[in-house]
């Protein structure tokens, strides 16, 4: 039991002691400030067009209302991370989100209706032309038992799998399930993903011979570069951020501790999934079988296969 406390301490996710280069994008004033702002809108653009390398290309966006009033007096408000219009009409809504929250599906579909719903126009002369609605979600979690690292959404037949409609998309990015290294990132979907997954500890701005948006990304992202009151403003978003992990550290040290006092197995079903998953790649760069992975960390073969 010694040994797996040991093991589950070595693979805690490290925090940087001294500032951080870059800003951390998992902080909420940070995110916005890469991709939430007019001067930074083509560092937008680029990110989206390569997360839908293939299928359309953006040459221009419109930052909307993040804003959203609800339908009548008693309804809920919704607030965005990141909230735009494409130069073609189809809106898209990005967020980062930090923490599993309760009926977060359920939610995510709720934001796109009402994106849909406000393209609504009073009298007879709409005939219900909409838009195409985009939910791009960038998750430092593990939704249920998932094991991808993109799990796209679309309005699908059940049978046949043909498109039905066009108008409503999801897409669900695991940033825990991508653990790629600099030289393995193949696409510039990748490349984003590596730079996002790690920009609070890098010394340097990666691939920046091989696009060039990422030399205004280091422009941004450089917390020495920004203004006073960002840098305020940041600090105070930077420690909500941390203030969330400490209060996960205590959770996590929670389960160890009963697991210690109840057997080791209960113990790690207790930790966070993030720890669970770490424990999980150690032990395989180990060589250990997938079989004892999975009794020692709880989690589920499938997900261990596929690490």
């Amino acid at each position: 039991m010694y040994k797996e406390k040991r093991l589950f301490a070595k693979h805690k996710k490290k925090r940087p002691k001294t500032m951080s280069k870059f800003i951390n994008p998992f902080t909420d004033y940070g995110f916005k400030l890469i991709f939430g702002r007019e001067v930074s809108k083509d560092l937008l653009i680029e990110f989206l067009n390569d997360l839908l390398e293939g299928e359309r290309v953006i040459t221009d966006l419109q930052f909307l209302n993040n804003e959203q009033l609800p339908l009548y007096p008693e309804g809920r408000g919704i607030i965005y991370d990141v909230y735009c219009t494409t130069d073609t009409g189809e809106r898209i809504i990005v967020e980062m989100q930090n923490r599993m929250q309760s009926n977060f599906k359920e939610r995510s579909i709720y934001y796109l209706s009402r994106a849909i719903v406000n393209q609504g126009r009073v009298g007879n002369e709409w005939k219900f032309e909409i838009k195409a609605v985009y939910g791009v979600f960038l998750m430092n979690f593990i939704i249920d038992k998932n094991i991808k690292l993109r799990t796209d959404v679309i309005l699908s037949d059940r049978e046949t799998g043909e498109l039905f409609s066009d108008k409503f998309r999801e897409i669900f990015i695991a940033l825990p399930l991508f653990n790629k290294n600099e030289e393995e990132c193949e696409t510039n979907f990748e490349r984003w993903i590596y730079i996002l997954n790690n920009m609070e500890t890098l010394k340097r701005m990666p691939f920046k011979a091989r696009k060039a948006v990422f030399e205004k990304l280091e422009d941004i992202a450089d917390v020495a570069s920004m203004s006073p009151e960002d840098r305020e403003r940041y600090d105070n978003s930077v420690k909500v951020y941390r203030d969330y992990l400490v209060t996960m550290d205590a959770a996590e040290q929670k389960g160890i501790k009963e697991g210690l006092e109840k057997g080791i197995e209960k113990g790690m079903k207790e930790g966070t999934q993030r720890a669970q998953l770490k424990i999980a790649r150690n032990m395989k760069a180990k060589g250990i079988d997938n079989e004892s992975i999975a009794e020692c960390t709880d989690l589920p073969l499938s997900i261990i296969e596929g690490l």
